[in-house]
């Protein structure tokens, strides 16, 4: 086989991307692994994950992606940093560019995952995964009788608030506006819960924080700013929820493989397939719902074992 010519192309490299990449390998299909712009996906900006099956105390996230990448490297996975600037779907075998460089692909499996919308402020990057998160579900236990901040107005933003009184002794929910947009039953479900409040016309202009001589960061409030007024206070808080949303990193396959109004990649039924044979999706890049570390994984291995079947058949 040619150095550019490959019966498996994974274009991402988060948990979908690496463990696609693993269960390919282990099938002698030699994969090929584009990282991009994030290489190990949005775990390598987390800091201890505990919610992933076989971790019994824990593992930082990006310890993780750095297992998952030598665990696939050793089944003769081709992991390159390089970046996917073009992919060409119209024939097979498919025509992905990265960085410059023409490749082929029997199969693509596109793993570029989602990111999280964020506000733009550099306190924000400065204690992401230090107080401030974009998922409750996966970081709302390290907030237990706590007060946190969501931000949103959203279904996203109502239910991520929700979830959080599980943990949090008190969720206060920052919205821009002075109405909701989420959905009359996810708004009622917040009003009524005791544990919830809002704050109404006002935007978080900055996280504070606080770094210790060990390195130890610490939100202990948001600067607000009310929308209407313009007066600015500092809100007391232990945590900031950020849940304006995700967008699907899928701005290259436009017009080339079928998505949702939102971006997300369209898989036929139960299984990794997209609208052209020999392209599959996995992980976040097609799931709007779960966005969880193991769920990804779990689509990376369907998808691994969608292409080794498709190649089967069409040898």
């Amino acid at each position: 086989m040619k150095d550019n010519h490959h019966k498996v192309i994974i274009i991402g490299s988060g948990p979908a991307g690496l463990t696609a990449a693993l269960y390919t390998g282990r099938a002698n299909l030699s994969p090929i692994v584009f990282e991009g712009q994030q290489p190990g996906g949005q775990l390598t900006i987390t800091t201890e994950v505990e919610n992933y099956p076989g971790f019994e105390k824990g593992i930082m996230g990006p310890d993780l992606m750095d297992t998952m990448r030598k665990q696939a490297q050793r089944f003769g996975a081709d992991c390159q940093f390089k970046l996917v600037d073009e992919v060409d779907f119209t024939k097979r075998p498919f025509r992905v560019v990265a960085d410059g460089v023409e490749h082929f692909g029997e199969t693509v499996i596109v793993a570029t995952g989602a990111t999280a919308k964020l506000l733009g402020l550099p306190s924000e990057n400065t204690y992401m995964g230090y107080g401030v998160s974009a998922c409750a579900t996966c970081d709302g236990f390290f907030f237990k009788n706590q007060h946190v901040v969501v931000v949103g107005g959203g279904d996203t933003a109502m239910e991520e608030a929700t979830y959080l009184t599980k943990h949090a002794a008190r969720v206060t929910v920052v919205h821009r506006r002075h109405e909701l947009r989420a959905s009359k039953v996810m708004q009622e479900r917040a009003v009524k819960n005791a544990k919830i409040d809002f704050v109404w016309d006002s935007a978080v202009e900055e996280v504070l924080g606080t770094t210790n001589e060990m390195g130890h960061k610490k939100v202990y409030a948001v600067r607000l700013r009310n929308l209407e007024t313009r007066a600015v206070s500092d809100f007391t808080c232990d945590g900031l929820f950020l849940a304006i949303g995700h967008q699907p990193n899928t701005d290259l396959f436009k017009g080339k493989l079928e998505m949702d109004s939102v971006g997300y990649l369209l898989t036929r039924g139960k299984n990794t397939a997209t609208n052209i044979p020999g392209v599959f999706a996995a992980g976040d890049v097609a799931d709007s719902v779960y966005r969880q570390a193991v769920s990804a994984a779990g689509t990376g291995c369907m998808a691994a074992i969608d292409a080794e079947r498709f190649l089967a058949e069409h040898e």
